[in-house]
């Protein structure tokens, strides 16, 4: 990171069209596995006015009714559920994939990839700012809505906070940005001061906006069609959101519609929860996790630790000491993590990294961390 620069993340409402696509696709996930903890699933989800598409390679014991779970998802986001003609195109996994993946002795990777974790000490959530105060604001976007707080509010909206960073730490709100959808007839005056009251300041209580900080309460006037309607939705189009704002690196793989062969999640969910527990851990200020995968193999074939000058061990220690404390294989990341529970759906808004009951949030593993970090350090030092 620059020692002066501002950094922007920004943030969508579980009603967006993507993140509802998203949401559809891990409520298949999770149906999924509530019936066969095995199930393998690659679920995308496709949307327009009137017209919602999943698609994708299921095996399980049973497949879960699609549709209903479609139109129930739809309605809880805020819209319509049965205003939608759906459809829902699915085939068994690849019989080549699931060989590579299953014929062995122990599980392997469902597809190649690269995956990255991040923590910093910037935050309780060991997150950079910028992507905790632009979840804070969608979360208190929806609430408000939920509650009527604010009338007239829609399940659309997005959000963007961009905060300046003087010497490398974070100094002041340079701009705020809050889209929402809002019913016809809504004054966008007595909207604008209700956000400002009820979802900005609320959102900035802990980190105080100034006189001096650009804030932009729906920049395009009128946002009456929302959701569907207004533009096309597709699972794994809100891939920062769900990560890191774009402030660390992304592998490409998307998270949502995927069990946890998949190591574009089970292995982002494992870099985060490693790189988490070594910040927790006092072990580093900053750390990036590298994990890479071959298809059909279960040992990764790159492990890379990045504290970014900041650690307490040297990057080669920590690296060794995560090979040591983790089983980075699918069935390891999986057990770790409870991937073969029903769990997605719960967290796939608002960042998959904000979510502190979260198993790939927690931060158990901080004192182990420690003792094998020093336990390498040492026989280092023998050498």
């Amino acid at each position: 990171m620059k020692d002066n620069c501002i950094l922007t993340a920004e943030s969508v409402t579980e009603g967006h069209p993507d993140k509802l696509c998203d949401t559809i696709a891990d409520a298949v996930v999770d149906a999924c596995l509530t019936q066969d903890a095995a199930a393998r699933v690659a679920c995308e989800v496709m949307a327009t006015a009137g017209k919602i598409i999943a698609a994708g390679e299921i095996t399980a014991a049973k497949i879960p009714d699609i549709p209903a779970i479609i139109c129930r998802t739809v309605r809880e986001a805020g819209y319509g559920g049965s205003d939608y003609e759906v459809e829902v195109i699915t085939h068994e996994q690849s019989p080549d994939i699931a060989e590579a993946v299953c014929g062995g002795t122990e599980t392997g990777a469902g597809d190649q990839g690269i995956l990255y974790g991040f923590a910093c000490d910037e935050t309780k959530e060991l997150l950079p700012l910028p992507v905790v105060l632009a979840h804070r604001l969608t979360r208190l976007l929806t609430d408000t809505r939920r509650q009527g707080i604010i009338p007239g509010l829609r399940p659309d909206g997005k959000a963007q906070v961009s905060v300046e960073y003087r010497s490398g730490v974070p100094c002041r709100v340079a701009a705020v940005v809050v889209s929402c959808q809002h019913e016809d007839g809504v004054e966008l005056a007595e909207l604008r001061h209700a956000v400002m009251r009820h979802i900005i300041q609320p959102a900035f209580q802990n980190f105080p906006l100034d006189a001096e900080t650009d804030i932009l309460i729906n920049p395009s006037g009128r946002f009456v069609e929302g959701g569907f309607e207004a533009d096309t939705g597709l699972t794994g189009r809100k891939l920062m959101v769900d990560t890191y704002g774009g402030l660390a690196p992304h592998g490409g793989g998307a998270l949502s519609g995927k069990d946890g062969t998949k190591v574009d999640r089970s292995g982002a969910y494992m870099a985060r929860y490693i790189a988490k527990n070594i910040v927790a851990a006092g072990l580093a200020e900053r750390c990036t996790v590298s994990l890479a995968y071959a298809i059909g193999k279960a040992q990764p074939v790159m492990v890379e630790v990045d504290a970014h000058g900041t650690g307490k061990f040297s990057d080669a220690v920590l690296e060794q000491a995560v090979r040591v404390v983790f089983n980075l294989t699918p069935d390891g990341m999986i057990g770790t993590l409870g991937l073969d529970r029903p769990i997605f759906r719960r967290f796939c808004n608002y960042g998959h990294f904000t979510h502190d009951d979260a198993p790939w949030e927690q931060t158990d593993m901080t004192e182990v961390l420690e003792c094998a970090c020093r336990a390498k350090e040492a026989g280092v030092s023998q050498r």
